[in-house]
């Protein structure tokens, strides 16, 4: 037991890619798509503290830097298939915890299992920390999808995650970073070279609609 198989685990994340079995352009991995979330919720993460929130800066990135980490035990399973019913996704998490708590005590030394209960736990939570998460990890979804998009590919899954991230992510409308999203960085995101020919604007503005109509 020691933490070298640890270490040597990190590796093995550089070879589970995201939305499998479905063409792409290019290929996202875990470990990739792990840094890009951590560089997303450290901007969101400023965002917030510069509006006077106080953003515990650790927990952020230690949520943001290993919240895919149990994907290593099941994959990554595709996103319809993993919301499919409520009781499919408990299941699943259920799983991935305890294949992680398995990993943790029979892998990591004693001295240090407490610290990685933590650290490799669900870290999508209700503190700002974790609702910063939840929207970092939307945001790679969107610009993951956006991509393949954009480049044409023809695979209609991409639009159903672009729709779900978008919509998952107007969920937390309320805190600044996400209103500062909205406001800066979607119209820019729709201004890119040949999205006006997708139908991707007029997707953004039904969710924007169906959101404001909601809100009132």
């Amino acid at each position: 037991m020691g933490i070298h198989q640890y270490f040597r685990s990190l590796s093995d994340l550089e070879n589970i890619y995201r939305c499998p079995g479905k063409f792409k352009y290019q290929e996202h991995s875990v470990a990739e798509h792990s840094f890009k979330v951590t560089q997303v919720a450290q901007f969101l993460g400023n965002v917030e503290e510069q509006a006077g929130q106080e953003v515990n800066w650790r927990a952020l990135y230690e949520k943001a830097l290993n919240h895919d980490y149990p994907e290593l035990f099941i994959g990554d399973i595709k996103t319809p298939v993993k919301y499919a019913t409520p009781e499919l996704r408990e299941m699943l998490s259920e799983v991935e915890e305890t294949m992680t708590r398995n990993f943790i005590d029979n892998e990591i030394p004693e001295e240090f299992q407490a610290i990685y209960h933590v650290l490799l736990k669900e870290g999508k939570d209700d503190t700002l920390e974790g609702r910063i998460l939840a929207v970092a990890d939307k945001v790679d979804l969107l610009y993951e999808s956006f991509g393949e998009i954009q480049k044409g590919n023809p695979e209609p899954t991409f639009i159903k995650i672009y729709s779900e991230a978008l919509e998952t992510i107007y969920e937390f409308r309320e805190m600044v970073c996400v209103k500062y999203l909205i406001r800066e960085i979607l119209p820019d995101l729709l201004a890119e070279k040949g999205i006006e020919k997708t139908e991707l604007p007029s997707l953004t503005n039904k969710i924007q609609a169906r959101v404001l109509t909601s809100d009132n």
